[in-house]
């Protein structure tokens, strides 16, 4: 399973899982007493300004995974695997058992609040870069930043798409030098600050404390952390990756190549769990042998278990047949 990050919100998320009732209805009736304000009623009717503000969209998004986990959870589906992107890495740990759904809505609804103040005392901004390697964006960074300011590779989602992050006038700038260096396309971000660049070291900080307050199990299955693009199994280590977060990039093409081929068996079906489909977009291509679901709806589920039962069918077929020699 893998969890969308941030700018997967949309009004009316996880609204027909609240109707239908069991787990996930139930845990989606607790979030606002949780937090002590109305996220859902942001989540389920908007408006859209207010639920993209960081500081609600990273909760209304964990809710959000977090209900789906459970709704699948009832059908007998668990994770082998689990990353997540950005604020996802924290519905992954949930999916693992490494925190409750209430200290995941708690601690992700204060990192949403530190990364928007941190926006506002120390504006910055992100932008996507597609058609250049991670490296060349790297190098033509570093020459933006000694004259412009701050300026970073902040995701590396793919062979071909990253996004920076930094200081408006070092990441325009950057975007500029980039275009001449070759990249397809540059595109501006809407986003409250610099998330995942040096300009969130003091917020980062701050979150680190609350992280260290927190206690953490080890995952019940492996995790693939964004720092790091390798899979943790205790609970010490995840806390230590999600420390240094905010500040680093998300290596979410290491995570994608791990979970696809770093491990002992390749996956044949990967879900992603939560609202969107960002992330089974950016590995279709890269990884046609798989097979991805977008899990976030009451007609999701419904389709997702059949959908699962055949794949597992299907290998077994093929698994007595290379044993029969046929």
């Amino acid at each position: 399973m893998i969890f969308p990050g941030q700018a997967s919100q949309v009004v009316g998320m996880g609204r027909d899982l609240a109707a239908a009732g069991g787990a996930a209805g139930r845990f989606l009736a607790e979030v606002d007493t949780i937090l002590q304000y109305p996220l859902t009623a942001l989540m389920y009717e908007g408006p859209l300004e207010t639920l993209t503000e960081t500081r609600n969209a990273q909760p209304a998004i964990l809710a959000h995974s977090v209900a789906a986990v459970q709704a699948l959870a009832e059908l007998g589906i668990e994770p082998s695997t689990v990353a997540g992107h950005s604020l996802g890495e924290f519905s992954a740990a949930v999916a693992v058992g490494a925190l409750t759904p209430q200290q995941a809505l708690v601690l992700v609804r204060r990192r949403g609040e530190l990364m928007f103040n941190a926006g506002q005392a120390r504006p910055g901004t992100m932008a996507a870069v597609m058609g250049l390697e991670a490296g060349v964006v790297r190098e033509v960074c570093a020459d933006v930043a000694r004259q412009h300011g701050s300026v970073v590779l902040a995701n590396h989602n793919s062979e071909t798409q990253v996004v920076l992050s930094g200081e408006p006038g070092a990441v325009a700038a950057a975007g500029e030098a980039l275009k001449t260096a070759g990249a397809r396309r540059v595109t501006p971000l809407n986003v409250s600050g610099a998330f995942h660049s040096p300009l969130l070291a003091e917020a980062a900080a701050e979150f680190a404390s609350d992280l260290e307050a927190t206690d953490f199990e080890d995952p019940r299955q492996p995790l693939v952390a964004n720092v790091s693009g390798r899979p943790v199994t205790r609970g010490a280590e995840l806390r230590a990756g999600l420390k240094r977060q905010l500040t680093s990039p998300v290596l979410w093409h290491d995570t994608m190549n791990w979970l696809v081929t770093g491990q002992a068996y390749r996956p044949r079906a990967i879900l992603e769990v939560g609202p969107g489909t960002v992330l089974s977009n950016l590995a279709r291509r890269a990884y046609p042998e798989v097979t991805f679901f977008a899990v976030g709806t009451t007609n999701d589920l419904a389709a997702v278990r059949g959908q699962l039962e055949s794949i597992v069918a299907d290998a077994e077929r093929r698994e007595l047949e290379a044993r029969d020699g046929r």
